[in-house]
């Protein structure tokens, strides 16, 4: 099984849990900060591979009214300072091919997000950038078929892949996680994350945006640790109900300690049921 070097940490199925947390869209520096602080203390004392995620645009939001982000120049700088403070690789996501070496410059990972997968020229500037690229798999997609994406992201020269499971459409406004899906998309030979947070969304839920159900975050993201995966990924704010984009999926910020404290535990227990099995 495939695994990836990132800094001095690695990222596989079956090493320990590494951990995608941040914010959804960068709303403020201060925001972004406080959440990071509070990632960062659950990460050092419980021993978790942490990489800190913020976006600087969300361009597939479902009203034209709701809130973007700052920019991909604003946004870059605040993902490079969170960077350097913390000393923690950073993710974000691009939409446009133009994106891919301007966010290269300063990010460790870059995402794809899923209604965007199967975008040849997108896939092909974020694979010639030589970062690990992270894919969301679609809610329209089944797991087999990401295979083609990873094919086509190592056409372009890039064998460095994850995948990201984030559910599956449900008839109208619901998503569910087919759990076979993990195993299927381990066997793809690439690490799989497990994004448990916007797995929680209702897609269109409140009309002109997603509704969410974060009550059912520490389950859901349980039962994704089960499937022994490469790990997690998680949105957090300090206010969901004020936040602007998915503040329905999102924890918040002061409970990221008793979270990480119990999803790190389980992690390291399915890790050690897998090794000696």
């Amino acid at each position: 099984m495939t695994a990836l070097k990132l800094n001095n940490s690695t990222i596989g199925n079956a090493e320990p849990m590494t951990l995608m947390g941040g914010v959804n869209v960068l709303e403020s520096e201060s925001i972004a900060m406080t959440v990071a602080e509070q990632f960062a203390r659950a990460a050092s004392d419980f021993h978790v591979n942490w990489i800190f995620k913020g976006s600087f645009d969300k361009a597939n939001r479902s009203s034209i009214s709701s809130y973007r982000g700052p920019g991909i120049d604003e946004g870059l700088k605040i993902l490079e300072k969170i960077k350097n403070n913390f000393d923690v690789p950073v993710i974000t996501d691009i939409h446009e091919s133009s994106q891919a070496n301007q966010v290269a410059e300063i990010c460790d990972i870059i995402q794809i997000p899923a209604f965007l997968c199967r975008q040849t020229d997108l896939v092909t500037a974020a694979a010639q950038t030589n970062k690990i690229i992270q894919f969301k798999k679609p809610q329209f997609l089944s797991a087999p078929e990401m295979k083609n994406v990873i094919e086509k992201c190592k056409e372009a020269g890039n064998s460095q892949i994850i995948l990201c499971e984030r559910g599956n459409s449900f008839g109208y406004n619901n998503l569910v996680v087919d759990m076979l899906n993990f195993q299927i998309m381990k066997n793809l030979n690439v690490p799989v994350i497990f994004d448990a947070t916007h797995s929680l969304q209702l897609p269109g839920g409140l009309g002109n945006a997603a509704g969410g159900r974060r009550e059912f975050l520490l389950p859901l993201a349980k039962a994704g640790l089960s499937q022994g995966i490469a790990g997690l990924f998680l949105e957090a704010h300090p206010n969901p109900d004020e936040a602007k984009c998915d503040g329905p999926c999102a924890i918040a910020a002061d409970t990221i300690y008793s979270v990480i404290s119990q999803l790190s535990a389980l992690d390291t227990f399915i890790k050690q049921q897998d090794a000696s099995s």
